[in-house]
């Protein structure tokens, strides 16, 4: 289980930092007009965040909460991704009752952009229920600001900083874990070819960079904040869902309690963990419960794609969960009594 674990909390870890490395190359190489053009329109970072969280998987959850913790996009498209994703399990429902899931997918879509538009309305950025993170993405000035100085990359390969090599070295690592299987999934889905193409392509940045930008952006930024305490929060949050789902029975309680499904349903979707939320997928399968109940438990529950938020910010972590939570529940008993 330790094993299993730590294997998880790598995949999840390496994938985040692929992420942040590759938006700091982008936000540099365009001195920042792309994030400028993103935070302009907030209609944007919704329909963006709704689509991200739609694709199967957790990938787009962790997409977000990278932008999120650099102030790109606002709460609001934080709160919409996780309503719109559901995880590793959108993989079983569309092999069990695919019409149903699309319907499901559909409806996330379009409650997560009403969710995130509302949130950003009610709540401002110096509210008591969001933290402002103060993480910025940082650009050099003009002359600064070559990023594939083509004259000095083979010096640079040459005389190989401590860095650049460890860098280089975790990279090539998580890249081969990939493709012996011992990381990400087993098959050779999508989401392994993105992680691959992802990691290829830091690994051709971190090779390629000039030295400041590594140190400044990378070392200092990425590998000293927020690589350690993402993974340290993410094995320790997995550690612990597998000791509650494995040696407390969740699954058997749950399902002995029938009356309370709904609200059970959106308690158990707080948890930070795809599996629980398996339990009210194979019950609609099986046709034990109603849409709505599955409805309600999507809604609230976002597999692993909050881990790395946790690590950065708590009270964003509360706060998310606890916006999806209501949603959650009215969506789901308006769904329960109309269906």
């Amino acid at each position: 289980m330790i094993i299993g674990t730590l294997k998880h909390a790598l995949m999840i870890t390496g994938f985040v930092f692929v992420m942040m490395l590759i938006i700091e190359y982008v936000n540099v190489q365009t001195k920042g007009d792309w994030q400028n053009s993103l935070k302009k329109s907030r209609w944007i970072q919704y329909i963006l965040a709704a689509f991200l969280g739609a694709t199967p998987g957790c990938l787009g959850a962790f997409t977000v909460v990278a932008l999120y913790t650099h102030n790109i996009v606002s709460f609001g498209a934080l709160v919409t991704v996780m309503i719109a994703t559901s995880g590793d399990e959108a993989y079983v429902m569309l092999s069990m009752f695919p019409g149903n899931t699309f319907l499901l997918i559909l409806i996330l879509f379009i409650v997560g952009i009403v969710a995130g538009f509302a949130t950003d309305s009610l709540f401002k950025p110096d509210s008591v229920i969001i933290k402002k993170l103060t993480h910025k993405l940082e650009f050099h000035d003009e002359d600064e600001c070559i990023c594939f100085p083509k004259a000095e990359i083979f010096i640079q390969l040459k005389n190989l900083t401590l860095q650049r090599g460890l860098l280089i070295i975790v990279l090539v690592l998580f890249i081969a874990g990939l493709a012996f299987n011992q990381l990400g999934p087993s098959e050779w889905n999508w989401i392994k070819i993105t992680l691959l193409i992802g990691s290829l392509s830091a690994l051709f940045i971190v090779s390629t960079v000039p030295e400041h930008f590594l140190e400044r952006h990378l070392w200092e930024h990425i590998v000293k904040v927020h690589a350690p305490r993402v993974f340290l929060w993410t094995f320790g949050a997995l550690l612990l869902m597998h000791f509650l789902i494995d040696y407390l029975e969740l699954g058997g309680w749950i399902k002995a309690n029938y009356l309370t499904v709904m609200l059970i349903a959106c308690l158990i979707g707080l948890i930070p963990e795809s599996g629980p939320h398996m339990i009210f997928v194979t019950l609609f399968a099986e046709r034990a419960i109603p849409f709505g109940i599955l409805l309600a438990s999507s809604v609230v529950q976002d597999g692993h794609g909050m881990l790395p938020l946790l690590a950065e910010s708590k009270r964003s972590f509360i706060s998310v969960k606890i916006i999806n939570l209501a949603v959650g529940l009215l969506v789901g008993l308006v769904c329960y009594f109309t269906w």
